[in-house]
């Protein structure tokens, strides 16, 4: 496992705890705490970069909506471009998609037929790593569109739900870690 040079584990700090969220027996992390804070903030994205930076990155991969929020910062920081992979219906032009399982559902994930050619490096950014099934069915949409994947990153990995198995493959980086 990658070891960043950045003091991140203050950043646990920074995380807001909420019991019986979204159902009850489920404890949320919620990082909106941890956005809001100007230092923390920084250190998140310059550690979370500082794993890719001698990667030549093409593309950082963020899902909708939080990985919204870090794609991008870190797109800037590698000198990559940043494409959003979005719910159904909401990009204009034409779209590869793929459906998966949830722990309560379904969900699709759509992207632009023409946003990845052929060959370019990708990374695939995301606020957590749970079951891994959002991480996987983005994986695999890149791929269909033939990028080279060459990891994930997360700010926030549950270890206990063993998403890192459904990666198995992949070089995947999370900054902090939850066993329970």
């Amino acid at each position: 496992m990658h070891k960043t040079t950045f003091d991140v584990e203050p950043l646990k700090k920074l995380i807001r705890e909420v019991p019986d969220f979204p159902v009850p027996g489920i404890l949320f992390y919620d990082i909106t705490t941890l956005l809001k804070d100007k230092r923390g903030f920084a250190t998140l994205i310059d550690a979370l970069s500082e794993h890719y930076i001698d990667q030549e990155i093409d593309l950082v991969l963020g899902m909708e909506a939080r990985g919204f929020i870090f794609g991008p910062a870190v797109a800037y920081r590698l000198n990559a471009g940043f494409v959003p992979i979005r719910k159904p219906k909401k990009l204009p032009a034409a779209t590869a998609s793929i459906s998966y399982d949830l722990e309560y559902g379904k969900n699709t994930l759509e992207i632009h037929r023409d946003a990845i050619q052929e060959g370019e490096r990708v990374i695939i950014v995301d606020d957590l790593l749970a079951t891994g099934g959002t991480a996987r069915a983005t994986v695999t949409l890149a791929e269909s569109l033939e990028a080279k994947v060459v990891g994930c990153g997360f700010v926030v990995e549950l270890d206990f739900l063993k998403g890192r198995e459904k990666l198995a493959k992949y070089n995947v980086f999370s900054l902090l870690h939850y066993q329970k």
